[in-house]
């Protein structure tokens, strides 16, 4: 019976996989079979969520070093696009200084996943919006932290 039912989970994620990709670029598919980037980050540094137009919520963890993004994660509630978008969010965020990691768009996340159909191009924004967010974060903590250093001398 185990083995019947596996067999038929198998064969049923095969399809669906074979069927997303009538649709999606292997980017895509990949980022949303294997999104590395998912989970969360221990103490980031900047952390940022933002939910969609469509209801999704995205959340962002980055870990700064020297002004420059080591390590980023996410979480979502979304679809498998939102999923992917945010993935590649954080693939091209880590290694970029916080200042190059503002540039990244929505068109630069689409082209790198190679696009989505009209009506997922939002998730790219919303991973871009999520990513500026949480980088907004760390420059509000910095700052804050800066005041508090120049009250004190």
């Amino acid at each position: 019976m185990t083995n019947d039912f596996d067999q038929a989970m198998e064969e049923m994620q095969t399809a669906i996989i074979e069927d997303a990709r009538k649709t999606f670029s292997e980017q895509v598919i990949q980022r949303w079979i294997n999104p590395r980037q998912m989970g969360e980050i221990r103490d980031p540094q900047a952390y940022g969520q933002v939910m969609g137009p469509c209801g999704d919520t995205l959340t962002m963890f980055l870990k700064i070093e020297g002004g420059r993004i080591i390590d980023a994660r996410f979480l979502t509630s979304g679809c498998m696009t939102t999923i992917a978008a945010g993935c590649m969010a954080c693939e091209l965020a880590i290694g970029r200084s916080t200042e190059e990691a503002f540039t990244i768009g929505q068109e630069l996340i689409l082209a790198k996943l190679g696009g989505l159909p009209k009506e997922s191009e939002h998730c790219a924004l919303l991973a871009s919006n999520t990513l500026r967010a949480a980088l907004s974060d760390y420059l509000e903590k910095k700052d804050r932290l800066r005041k508090r250093l120049s009250r004190k001398q």
